[in-house]
């Protein structure tokens, strides 16, 4: 059933924003025995409310099919995350002087990638995670998980336990839930007076800017800018009380919030920095929203072009990274094994399987140092420092790597 008015503030839905047509959702990969089956395709729409501005897609599937048991994207994988994560850690133990008496949860906990930090430095902590494979491997490091979605429901049977936190995180989750009020309420009802709540999620203004389309997926509900998520937070109790610009997935905010009721932290002039930043880009105007459409379609026959291009000349072309956004510019393409035969990735819970609509085959790292290809196309952009560092030796047979967004280019 699809929904015809905002998921935040329920005005109807009328200006689109992107439309990339159908697709499997970006994550369900396909073993072997899967092949002879038919995928589940489904409309990838997004849609601009021209009342808060909030960005997002038209629903056609629940979480639960979405977010499954084997749910394959482990954070752990990059090591510039990793980097990432516990350099919040190490700032926020030192900013909010967090010790043995205080609690951190963080929804979306994944494989303990974030929350290892803070148990090795001795600050109680639980995470809530959904999928059972990435809930078992933070288990695995010794972090207590909640194998559940979060609402307020949940948010209500951990205060009744006693589990109010003086930090809670949500790093890349506000986008990827469907009920959007109760997922930020919930928050509200869990943090003690003083406590803090950190989100970050990728900054809608960077999608639009730098044509990173293909971070639309099913999987993300909404797409973000400062301005739509103060409306959402204010709404539902949470005050912003600071903001910060990172560069991590092609450009995020991170924003720290508190209960409006108690608003113990100062605000910040970052967060009318960044309003402003917003307003002068025009992102409270429709004239923001409609340019996209045209630039993934260039991005797209650009793409078309090389691979039919190295296609003729002989050129062997093949892929790193079996990330979601890969998925969708390859199916937005409709590219197939017959111009691109394979995709790497490093993540053993993804290497044997298909990539969804594609049916492009995931191996490890080392069936390409072994084939040697010509061009390796890099699909998680985001990390094109990490990895051009970390297989430079595709230099030594004279390889080039090769980047699809915001536009083709050989590097």
């Amino acid at each position: 059933m699809t929904s015809c008015q905002c998921r935040h503030c329920g005005h109807p839905l009328t200006q689109v924003f992107l439309d990339l047509g159908t697709a499997p959702p970006s994550n369900a990969y396909l073993r072997a025995d899967a092949l002879h089956q038919a995928e589940t395709w489904l409309p990838l729409k997004l849609m601009v409310c021209d009342a808060c501005w909030l960005v997002q897609t038209l629903d056609f599937t629940g979480r639960e099919s979405l977010f499954d048991a084997e749910y394959a994207y482990f954070s752990s994988c990059s090591s510039s995350w990793l980097q990432h994560a516990q350099r919040f850690v190490i700032s926020m133990l030192e900013e909010l002087k967090l010790n043995a008496d205080s609690l951190v949860m963080e929804v979306a906990a994944n494989d303990g990638y974030l929350l290892q930090y803070v148990q090795a430095a001795g600050i109680p902590c639980f995470g809530i995670e959904p999928t059972t494979s990435t809930a078992n491997a933070a288990r695995a490091k010794g972090i207590s998980i909640v194998e559940r979605f979060f609402g307020t429901q949940l948010a209500n049977e951990l205060v009744a336990q006693g589990k109010t936190v003086d930090l809670s995180v949500a790093n890349n989750v506000l986008a990827h839930v469907p009920d959007i009020n109760d997922f930020v309420a919930g928050f509200t009802r869990l943090l003690k007076p003083h406590g803090v709540a950190s989100f970050e999620f990728p900054h809608l203004l960077n999608m639009v800017q730098q044509n990173q389309f293909d971070t639309a997926y099913h999987e993300h509900y909404s797409y973000l800018s400062l301005h739509a998520v103060q409306g959402i937070f204010a709404r539902n109790g949470l005050h912003i009380f600071d903001v910060q610009e990172w560069p991590t997935h092609g450009g995020s905010l991170r924003v720290l919030a508190q209960r409006a009721d108690t608003r113990c932290h100062a605000e910040q002039d970052s967060v009318n920095g960044v309003l402003q930043k917003e307003r002068t880009a025009g992102m409270t105007t429709l004239a923001f929203y409609q340019d996209v459409q045209f630039r993934a379609e260039q991005a797209k026959f650009d793409l078309l072009q090389f691979l039919l291009d190295c296609k003729r000349t002989g050129l062997r072309v093949a892929a790193y990274g079996a990330a979601a956004k890969g998925s969708t510019l390859l199916n937005f393409a409709g590219v197939r094994p017959d111009l691109l035969p394979y995709v790497v990735d490093i993540n053993v819970h993804k290497q044997g399987k298909f990539l969804p609509g594609s049916r492009i085959p995931v191996f490890g790292l080392a069936h390409l140092l072994a084939d040697k290809p010509d061009r390796i196309l890099i699909l998680p952009w985001n990390l094109q420092d990490e990895i051009t560092r970390d297989i430079a030796e595709i230099q030594s047979w004279g390889a080039r790597f090769v980047v699809a967004i915001p536009s083709l280019q050989i590097l």
